[in-house]
C-alpha cells in the first residue's frame, strides 16, 4: 500500500508541476505584453527609399566589389577571405556601365565612375598580389 501512495503522489506532483509551469508561463506572457504596451515605439517603419540615381548604382556595385575584396566587413562577423572572382565580376560590371554610358554622363558622374574604377582596380591588384597562387 505504501508503494501505491508514492506512485499516486508522483502523479499529483507532476500535475501540480504542470499547472505551476503553465501559470508561470501565463504570468510571464502577461508581463511581456504589458512591457510592450508601456515601451515607446523605438522601431520606426522604414521610410521611402531615395530616388535611384547613377551615383547610387555605382556605389552599390562598388560596395559589392569591396566586400568581395575583403576591404569591407560586416561588424560582428568573422573576416572572410577575398573572393577575387566576385570582385572582378563587380569591377567588370562597372566597366560595362562605363562603356555603355560613354558620352551620356555628366562630368561629375564620369569622374565618380572613373575614380571608382581606378581605386577598385588598384585594390584588386594589391589583394591579388597578396593572395596565394591558385593551383591549376
Amino acid at each position: 500500500m505504501a508503494e501505491e501512495e508514492k506512485q499516486e503522489k508522483k502523479i499529483i506532483i507532476d500535475e501540480d508541476w504542470k499547472k505551476e509551469a503553465k501559470r508561470e508561463k501565463e504570468i510571464l506572457a502577461a508581463k511581456e505584453e504589458a512591457e510592450k504596451e508601456k515601451a515607446p515605439q523605438t522601431e520606426r517603419p522604414p521610410g521611402p527609399l531615395p530616388k535611384g540615381n547613377f551615383a547610387a548604382l555605382v556605389s552599390m556595385l562598388t560596395t559589392q566589389a569591396l566586400f568581395a575584396l575583403g576591404l569591407l566587413q560586416v561588424k560582428g562577423q568573422d573576416k572572410k577571405e577575398p573572393d577575387l572572382q566576385l570582385a572582378k565580376y563587380n569591377i567588370d560590371m562597372l566597366e560595362t556601365l562605363e562603356a555603355k554610358t560613354k558620352g551620356n554622363l555628366t562630368e561629375p558622374e564620369e569622374n565618380v565612375l572613373n575614380n571608382t574604377l581606378n581605386e577598385l582596380r588598384m585594390g584588386y591588384v594589391q589583394i591579388a598580389d597578396q593572395a596565394p597562387p591558385e593551383s591549376e
